[in-house]
C-alpha cells in the first residue's frame, strides 16, 4: 500500500485523519506519514506515524476494533457514517 496525501483516513478506533505529507526521518530515511486530526484534541495537532505502522494489520476481534477493519488506517470513501458516535 502506498498513503495517499491529501486524502482522509478513518483509524480503527474510528476516528478521521487528514494525511498532510510523507516525511522522511532523517538518519534512517524510513518513510514517516505526518497527519493530523479531525476532531479536536488538547494534546497535539500533528501527528507522525511510520509508515509500516500506519498499515499494520489489526485483529478484527481487538476489543477496541470498532470498524472491524484489517488495517490500523483505512482510505476512506464513505463520510457518511461515524463509528465515534452511537449511532
Amino acid at each position: 500500500m502506498e498513503i495517499q496525501v491529501g486524502k482522509i483516513y478513518r483509524h480503527f478506533k474510528g476516528n478521521y485523519y487528514y494525511i498532510q505529507e510523507v516525511a522522511l526521518d532523517s538518519e534512517t530515511k524510513e518513510r514517516m506519514v505526518v497527519y493530523r486530526p479531525l476532531y479536536e484534541r488538547n494534546d497535539s495537532k500533528v501527528w507522525v506515524r511510520r509508515e509500516t505502522m500506519f498499515f499494520e494489520e489489526i485483529p478484527s476481534t481487538r476489543v477496541d476494533n470498532i470498524t472491524g477493519q484489517k488495517y490500523r488506517f483505512e482510505l476512506v470513501e464513505d463520510l457518511s457514517y461515524d463509528y465515534t458516535k452511537n449511532n
